[in-house]
């Protein structure tokens, strides 16, 4: 039987027991909040990662200190001989990257349940009687998320979630057993999100992404419509809502983008200010709330989360924008903040890509992507999931790709781009980390240098 399958077996639930549960790729953002849901709910903990990073240090700080750095049958059976394992729950990463994963071979032959993460979410809220706010889209998805929960917070309601990003008002995973609604980020890739069925889903935008699993933009509208379709209610906008051919339906509501409140929203940028408004929509769809007033006040208040335009020192941002869309988004922040300073602020992006294979992709739209950016310097792709039948693209290959107006040089993570940020800093220029990428990303090397 597949490993995805074993979650359908009939009569398959969650054990009301003091259950002890696996994550593979625990420090991950997607799985590990969902490990921190689990030991909130009573189960026994445990996980394994490839390579330390600060969200495994973020885990072990929150109470998740069972985790080891190998993904080996030997490390795997050294924790079931000591705790035996009853679910081994793994990101998508973990049998794409081999089809015959050590760990997953160990549960097989000790005959342990085994499935996705979004399979096990979705038993879990099943079994917990809770109600998915399903946040989904190609971009705007962690930020649309934190302003639920943020919402959720500000009106005093209990609630659930997952959150993959680092915030200062919430853990990055959560459960509250007072709590009727559970928000989350539901990814699209490996088509994860079909693993649910939403009480409301709201779509943030859609544009063609994950290539290697969605061949074609059909395929990748198809599987939106599709998650839309096991929707009961569905909050979109009025270009994707052109853009998959959707109707305006008692169950899916299209809604404008220049509705005259988004521009009231006291939110820098402008792709920030209309996933407010989507979240203040969601509210009122949902019946919390229908203060507009008070909505926007607090979404005012909102104060952001890690990596999505994040201060490090002053001057000095990371952002994890990783397709055309988010980079406009991204610069769009940086050249407010510029404006609201009313300065002479030159603008420089450090850019490192996620994913070579996206790259094969996307190249072509970076012609005119950062023109508004006064020095570009452009670092190696962070790989993951990779493609060993495509061949890495350069800095210097997708600088080509450029507007011949753009300046921008290839780099490298090292001394010589640290002292060439360190200049930036003192001459007074807003410097922008885009970074996709975890462990060892070019997000982890600023916080390991200027902090």
């Amino acid at each position: 039987m597949p490993y995805h399958s074993l979650i359908n077996c009939p009569g398959f639930k969650i054990l009301k027991t003091d259950m002890h549960i696996f994550f593979s790729g625990i420090g991950g953002s997607g799985i590990g909040p969902i490990a921190q849901i689990a030991l909130k709910a009573g189960y026994k903990v445990s996980g394994s990662d490839k390579r330390d990073s600060n969200y495994i240090k973020y885990l072990r700080e929150h109470g998740i200190d069972d985790i080891v750095l190998s993904q080996t049958k030997e490390s795997i059976a050294e924790i079931h001989k000591n705790n035996p394992i009853d679910w081994f729950v793994y990101t998508s990463a973990l049998t794409m990257e081999n089809d015959n994963p050590p760990e997953i071979e160990f549960c097989h032959e000790n005959n342990i349940k085994t499935s996705k993460r979004d399979a096990f979410l979705s038993q879990f809220l099943s079994d917990n009687g809770l109600k998915l706010i399903a946040v989904a889209g190609t971009h705007g998805k962690t930020t649309t998320t934190a302003m639920m929960v943020w919402l959720f917070k500000k009106l005093g309601i209990p609630v659930s979630y997952v959150l993959p990003a680092k915030t200062s008002f919430a853990q990055m995973g959560d459960y509250d057993k007072d709590s009727r609604y559970f928000v989350y980020e539901a990814d699209e890739f490996d088509r994860n999100f079909l693993a649910f069925e939403p009480y409301l889903s709201l779509i943030t935008g859609v544009s063609w992404d994950h290539h290697e699993i969605y061949r074609t933009q059909q395929d990748y509208i198809d599987a939106f419509k599709e998650f839309i379709n096991k929707s009961a209610r569905t909050i979109v906008w009025q270009s994707d809502a052109d853009f998959m051919s959707l109707k305006n339906t008692p169950n899916t509501k299209v809604i404008g983008q220049n509705n005259e409140l988004i521009d009231k929203i006291k939110v820098a940028g402008l792709y920030n200010r209309r996933d407010a408004y989507l979240a203040l929509r969601a509210i009122e769809e949902l019946g919390l709330s229908d203060q507009e007033e008070r909505l926007m006040e607090f979404l005012g208040e909102f104060p952001g989360l890690s990596r999505r335009m994040e201060e490090i020192i002053p001057n000095l941002y990371s952002d994890y924008a990783h397709t055309p869309e988010k980079i406009t988004a991204a610069l769009n922040v940086a050249k407010e903040l510029i404006d609201s300073a009313k300065g002479n602020q030159k603008l420089v992006v450090v850019y490192e890509p996620l994913t070579n294979r996206r790259q094969h992709y996307i190249k072509e739209k970076y012609k005119d992507l950062f023109l508004s950016v006064d020095q570009l310097y452009w670092v190696p792709s962070y790989l993951a999931r990779e493609d060993n039948n495509l061949a890495i693209l350069s800095p210097k290959q997708l600088i080509e790709e450029l507007d011949d107006s753009v300046s921008a040089s290839p780099a490298d993570l090292n001394e010589e781009l640290k002292g060439k940020i360190t200049a930036h800093l003192k001459n007074n220029d807003l410097v922008v980390a885009i970074s996709g990428g975890g462990g060892n990303s070019l997000d982890e090397w600023l916080r390991a240098n200027f902090l």
